[in-house]
């Protein structure tokens, strides 16, 4: 959260931590199948994903694209694109989206509306304009993508070694959904991949967060991933488990976004 007002010109207090501090940057990364189960139908995966993360000064917008081909035992072959766009705002309480999701070519989905929460913890409210006109109700303390971000990096460098928060990103219609994160040991060990860019030089944490749907009881999530992240924000590896399968997805391309003069 951003500090405000009153709290602008207070001195900075002996030991205070020090703000987190996002690079906006632009990363490619390769995607490709990481395991399968024997009962699993997903023979092969393979495909990129790119993530742009920028600062336009009243806020923070991401914009994701996945251009996937899934490979079936039965020789079926499907190509999924997804694009995804947000704007989150600063202090953290308003966000828009926009997703399209494309099955061999066709049109399958697509989400548009925004969202509010409340800084005193009370419920928010996510508006939907696409694929209907309808209202979600958020649970009080509901994170956005960016200040859930942050605030697992800030829990990180604390030490912390668990840490639960419900978020909502609008990817779609089920509403917000509770992320369970797992978080490991600082290292300072070089990145796997030879890539020249200081956005993937410095601390590195283990995660591996949990996403479980409110509207389930189920004792197990709906899929977890498992990333090493950057204290600035970039993911220089992940792999996503759908429990039958998994998806790994290595960093091949990074460069830096200018901040604009705000």
């Amino acid at each position: 959260m951003a500090l405000l007002g009153f709290l602008t010109f207070a001195p900075t207090p002996p030991h205070a931590e020090a703000a987190v501090e996002i690079a906006p940057h632009r990363a490619i990364y390769k995607m490709s199948l990481a395991s399968a189960r024997s009962s699993s139908s997903v023979a092969d995966v393979r495909g990129r994903m790119m993530f742009e993360w920028a600062d336009v000064c009243d806020g923070w917008t991401i914009e994701q694209r996945f251009q996937l081909r899934f490979f079936y035992s039965e020789g079926e072959q499907v190509d999924m694109n997804t694009n995804y766009a947000t704007w989150e705002s600063k202090d953290g309480h308003n966000y828009r989206f926009n997703v399209r999701k494309l099955v061999n070519g066709e049109l399958d989905e697509e989400l548009r509306g925004d969202a509010e929460v409340k800084g005193d913890g009370s419920e928010g409210v996510a508006r939907y304009l696409r694929p209907e006109t309808m209202e979600i109700k958020l649970p009080g303390g509901t994170l956005f993508p960016t200040s859930h971000t942050i605030e697992v990096l800030r829990r990180a460098r604390a030490g912390d070694k668990l840490f639960g928060r419900t978020v909502f990103d609008g990817s779609d219609t089920e509403g917000a959904t509770e992320i369970n994160a797992a978080l490991g040991l600082k290292t300072d060990m070089a990145p796997d991949q030879p890539i020249d860019s200081d956005l993937v030089h410095g601390p590195v944490w283990p995660v591996r967060l949990a996403f479980f749907p409110l509207q389930s009881d189920a004792a197990a999530p709906e899929y977890e991933m498992s990333l090493r992240l950057h204290e600035n924000g970039v993911a220089q590896s992940m792999v996503i488990d759908y429990g039958d399968f998994s998806v790994t997805a290595v960093l091949e391309k990074i460069e830096a976004i200018p901040r604009p003069r705000c």
